[in-house]
This record gives C-alpha cells, structure tokens and sequence, in this order.
C-alpha cells in the first residue's frame, strides 16, 4: 500500500489535519520538522545515483569505440540524447509530481534507469546504444534530477531553502567523485559491462529506501515545513487538473516574460559549458593528450570534491547576497579558465589548477538560479517554471555533447569546442545581472 496521507491517518486513525506527532508511525514519530533533512538525505543519494548514471558516458566513449568499431560521434550523440531528454523531462515531472506525487514519480523513475543500463549490456547495434542510454535513461533521470531538489526544497523548507538546495545539487558532484573513478577502472579492465550493471543496481538498491522514507509531502504525515510554526500544518493541496496542460499552461504565463528568457539562456549555457562539454569530453580530451582514462577521470573526481564544496557555499551565499551578481562571477570566471584550458600544457599542475577552480564552480549557479525563478514566479509555479528552465540547461549541454564531438572529428582537435564554450559563459555574466527579480504582474491560476 502506498505510504499516503490518508494511509497514515488511517494507521493513527485519526484526521490528518488532527494527527499528532506522537501518534505518526515510524520513521516519523519524533523527527517534527527535523525530519526534512532525512528526506534530503534520501533525495540526495537518489540526486547522486542518476549524476553517476548520467555521467557514465564519458567513460564508456573509448572502451565502446573498441568494442563495436563505433564513431566517436555515434556515441557522442546518444549522450546528446540522454542529456536533451533529462532535460526535456523536468518541467513534465514537475507537474507530475503534483498530480500523482512525488513518491510514485520517483520509484518509477528509479526503476526504469535499473532496467534501462541493465539492458544496454545486452546491446549490439548502435540503436540499442540510443534507444537504452539515450531514450531511457533520459526519461529516467530527468525525473531524478535538480527539478526533484527544487520540488522537495520548496516542500520541506520555509528557512534555508539556498543551504539545501546548494546540498541536494551538489549530489551531482558527489556522484562524480564516488562514481567516476570507479566506472573508469571497470571500463579500463576490458569488461565495459561492469559499468553499466553497477549503474542499475545502484539504481534498485534506492527502491525500497524511497518507498520507506519519503512521503508526498510534510502535510502528508502531519508535519509542518522546517523552519515554520510547528502548529501550522496545512493540507496538502489538490493536485491541478491536466498534467500536460499545467505543465504548458505554466509555461505559457513565464514565457510572457524576460526574466524567464534570461534565465533559461544563462541556464543555457550553464550546461554547454559543464555536462555537456567539461562532463562529455574531458576524458577524451586528455586522451588525445596522452593522459590515461583513470587519471583522466581522477580529475573528474576532484571537480567533483570542490563542486561539493562550492555549492554548498553557494547555497548558503544565495540566502545572503544578490543572486544576479553571484550569478555575474559565477559565468565570467568559467568562461575565463575554459578558454585558458586547451592552451595550457597540461601539465599535472595546470590541470589540477582547472580542476579545482572549475569544480567549485561547476553547478554553482543553481541555488541562485532557483531563488530568481521562485522570487519572480511565485512558490506555486517555480518548480515547473525551474524545469523549464532546466530543460534549457540539458539543451545546451546536448548541444555541446554533440558539437563538441562533431568539431574533434572535424578538426582533429578540441580546441574550437573550449573556446566557444568559454565565450558563451561571459556572455551569460552580463545576461545574469538583467535579470528581473520582480514577479509579473499576470494574476496567478486559480
């Protein structure tokens, strides 16, 4: 039986409204409000499974390469697809949480990133390399994504939503540093499918710890947000009728708006220079440099530890200062060390350098990004205008997956991809700083 609130007042028999603290099953007997960060604990680990599953192409690049004689670009595109759809997917399950809540989305979309990088161990055609990790673990992972943060932030808190939602992000970093330098060594060790049933069961293994611990929402166990009077538990709200009509209907209403242009450009460009380029291509990047997979990857792994980091800082900074000018640095200096990076030696000191400025700066710009959206929309609307937004992200960053790979095949170099990529980000600084943080003056949906 699904762990509902009407499940849980049936257990404590009483109305959900009147159900007490005491009288709430466990594991919420206890926790009060507290209990928001054991939903982020969970969240998190779910946040850093799908960024392991969705980087596990950049090490499967050279080891398919060999394996089936297949194109750097054949490859290079089924990543560019996954990532379009992990995009494409956030503002659709957004809505989707809202209408048949967030527990179901999530374990069904757990589930199909298991079956999906399973089933790829199996594949012998290049489509079955598009359809399995592109189509489906597209699906399944822009439902496991920074738009489930967003949604459970804005749940779960009233006070410090920047300092969570700068943790739950950083489990992209974290799923790089405990993943990467693991799924390099298997694909090093002549078996590439070692990577793939890693992926999936790591995938499974989080089923039964979502359907345990997570519910709907805190009205949905008699809880109150953290940070809110303990007293003012409020019903969880009706589900808006039409999923794709809400979802559009949403997009419709912020599209009306410059603020929400800027902020899908810099978002934009937030993946053409992270997922997209850094995440697809740096491995083969440092290939072409004589650099092994594993040290390659180990570079990777130590983004991944000041992206921690980083963004976490970031959180805490966006409930402090202007987001807009946070934003401004954040955009300039990647730019700046993308330019600098396929003129530097690569030496283990200058690449080291890249490294750690790169990665404490590689999804920073996502607590700000989600204060903007919800200032100017509206706590009702931001999650589906923030996957929106999103979707904007996972465009660029398929845009640069593919042209990145296009270009090396084209010019035998990288170069070209890390300059424009660079040029790209000080453009998004001085998009950041017009942004509009007021919200519009269109009246909300009844």
């Amino acid at each position: 039986m699904l762990l509902t609130g009407t499940y849980y007042a049936r257990i404590a028999n009483v109305p959900i409204g009147n159900m007490s603290i005491s009288r709430l099953p466990f594991p919420f007997r206890n926790a009060g409000q507290k209990y928001a960060f054991v939903v982020v604990a969970v969240i998190f680990f779910a946040l850093l499974v799908s960024a392991g599953l969705r980087s596990s192409p950049s090490v499967l690049i050279l080891p398919l390469e060999e394996a089936f004689g297949w194109s750097r670009g054949v490859i290079s595109l089924s990543a560019a697809m996954g990532i379009f759809l992990y995009g494409l997917v956030g503002p659709f399950a957004a809505a989707a949480m809202e209408r048949f809540g967030l527990r179901r989305v999530l374990i069904g979309a757990l589930a199909l990133m298991a079956a999906s990088s399973a089933a790829s161990a199996f594949m012998t055609q290049s489509w079955h390399l598009l359809l399995t990790w592109g189509l489906f673990s597209g699906l399944g992972t822009g439902a496991v994504a920074v738009v489930l943060g967003a949604t459970v932030v804005n749940r779960w808190f009233s006070r410090h939503r920047g300092l969570a939602m700068g943790v739950l992000t950083a489990s992209t970093a974290t799923g790089n540093l405990i993943f990467l330098p693991v799924l390099a060594a298997l694909a090093s060790s002549g078996d590439w499918t070692r990577v793939v049933w890693t992926v999936a069961a790591a995938a499974a293994a989080l089923v039964p710890l979502v359907w345990w611990l997570v519910p709907d929402r805190p009205a949905s166990v008699g809880l109150a947000p953290y940070g809110s009077p303990a007293d003012q538990v409020e019903p969880a709200p009706a589900p808006r009728a039409g999923l794709v009509a809400n979802t559009f209907g949403t997009l419709g209403r912020a599209a009306r708006t410059r603020t929400f242009w800027f902020l899908f450009a810099t978002f934009f460009v937030c993946g053409f220079t992270t997922n997209g380029l850094v995440g697809t291509h740096l491995i083969a990047l440092c290939g072409d440099h004589g650099i092994p997979e594993v040290k390659a990857a180990g570079l990777l792994a130590l983004m991944g530890i000041f992206d921690l980091l980083g963004t976490t800082a970031s959180g805490w900074l966006t409930d402090r200062y202007d987001a807009r000018k946070l934003l401004f640095m954040y955009y300039g200096l990647r730019g700046l060390s993308l330019i600098y990076l396929p003129y530097s030696d690569f030496s283990f000191y200058s690449l080291s350098l890249f490294a750690v400025f790169f990665g404490l700066d590689w999804i920073a710009t996502v607590p700000p990004t989600l204060r903007l959206t919800t200032e100017a929309f509206g706590e009702r609307d931001a999650p589906i205008v923030f996957g929106w937004i999103v979707a904007g992200h996972q465009v660029g960053a398929a845009s640069a997956a593919w042209m990145a790979g296009a270009l090396r095949e084209m010019q035998g170099s990288y170069v070209m991809p890390f300059v424009l990529a660079g040029a790209t980000g000080l453009a998004a600084a001085v998009i950041a700083l017009r942004i509009n943080r007021r919200r519009p003056a269109a009246p909300q949906p009844a």
